[in-house]
């Protein structure tokens, strides 16, 4: 049941009212009138300050709930650390890409782990020594320099280190300009074929098909990227070497063994002497000092790289004893003509360049910027000191040593 107005219940009758007249009746105003305590509608909002406390509230309960997440996150990681549930215990398969892996003198499988790991080669170091323990059967992981992958199980590398994979091979990365003593040295730490196996073939070059007047096997070293099979043997090697230059001379279009060598001569002057850029203008410019008209420098091809190398040194100074030295056989300021062979390993574009050099009009070359390797050229001798002049001042502001 319901009642537009309040009840009040029956009660007696009071001697004296308050605030009326005895017997009177209570004012019908004080039902219908909206009694002046109650709160307004304004007053029924929240103040300021309610709204501040309760947004208060909110962020800190907030900020508190984030940061019990937080730590509930933290402390589910620590415990997941702790139990080694994060590890990667191993990659699977044979990985991917390509990368020479050197393995030292003298260095065990733990060391060799911390490498392969260290690379990326490896999840693990600890799971490398457990698949090398299972897998070794007693053998030792020879040093040398191997070709392997990036993320690879530890099974597969162990097989590739004990010669167990489909291809077991010698990785050697042999750079272009490189002399025959380092590109020795290159082979011998890849293969740890002993370096007196190399030089003693290098005394007789012509096994390998190199012509009479060669005295060596400078020149004919081609570079590049090789993987040597694990069981070949120096011989091997050396006309694997010798026969990619062979090719390279052929693809050139030279096939007379006495050109072959004297475009080889020219080729590693050039990969000395310059800049792939400018290859085919010094190129010219060995050839027009060589020609038998040539009156600028009568016939004197004057690089410093053939001289130092007769020495056997790798320098950009030379004293003025040293360039009127004829005694050395690769000093071209006193003598005449080529040097009496190459002087590194050219590359497929020094050589192609020698074979078919550029027409221009230059007898001189300098880099004057061994930074950039801006090279100018020029036809006179005068132009040519301004150029050196240009390269000393350069050096001027370089540190000791660099350009000597």
């Amino acid at each position: 049941m319901s009642h537009r107005y309040p009840e009040y219940p029956a009660m007696a009758e009071p001697d004296h009212e308050p605030g009326y007249g005895h017997g009177d009746e209570l004012p019908m105003t004080q039902f219908f009138d909206e009694p002046t305590d109650l709160p307004t509608r304004r007053s029924q909002r929240p103040s300021r300050e309610k709204q501040r406390r309760r947004r208060r509230r909110t962020i800190i309960m907030v900020t508190v709930l984030a940061v019990f997440a937080a730590v509930l996150f933290g402390l589910t990681m620590f415990l997941r650390d702790l139990l080694g549930m994060n590890e990667i215990k191993d990659y699977e398969g044979a990985g991917n890409g390509t990368v020479a892996f050197t393995v030292a003198e003298g260095d065990g499988p733990l060391l060799i782990g911390g490498k392969l790991e260290a690379e990326d080669i490896v999840a693990t170091s600890k799971q490398f020594v457990n698949a090398f323990t299972e897998q070794s059967d007693g053998r030792e992981i020879q040093p040398g320099t191997y070709e392997m992958k990036y993320q690879m199980s530890s099974s597969a590398a162990v097989d590739a280190l004990l010669g167990d994979g489909d291809s077991p091979v010698h990785y050697a990365a042999v750079q272009r300009g490189l002399r025959q003593n380092e590109v020795f040295e290159v082979l011998n730490t890849s293969t740890q074929i002993p370096l007196s196996e190399f030089q003693a073939l290098a005394d007789a070059p012509q096994q390998f098909g190199l012509p009479a007047q060669a005295v060596s096997l400078e020149g004919y070293l081609f570079p590049g990227e090789y993987r040597f099979d694990v069981g070949m043997e120096a011989t091997d090697i050396i006309k694997e070497m010798v026969d990619n230059t062979f090719a390279e001379l052929k693809n050139a279009g030279i096939t007379d063994p006495a050109e072959q060598y004297r475009v080889l001569t020219k080729a590693s002057i050039i990969q000395a002497e310059a800049g792939e850029a400018d290859y085919g203008s010094v190129a010219g410019s060995i050839e027009n000092r060589l020609h038998a008209d040539n009156k600028e420098t009568n016939g004197l091809i004057q690089s410093d790289a053939t001289v130092t190398y007769g020495l056997g040194r790798k320098s950009y100074e030379l004293t003025s004893d040293e360039k009127a030295d004829k005694s050395n056989p690769y000093n071209t300021y006193a003598n005449p003509g080529l040097p009496v062979g190459p002087i590194g390993s050219p590359s497929t574009e020094a050589i192609e360049a020698a074979a078919h050099p550029s027409d221009v009009p230059y007898y001189y070359w300098v880099t004057v910027n061994l930074d950039t390797g801006e090279t100018k050229f020029s036809s006179t001798l005068a132009e040519h000191a301004k150029y050196v002049e240009e390269y000393q001042n350069w050096c001027s502001t370089q540190k000791p040593g660099r350009c000597g």
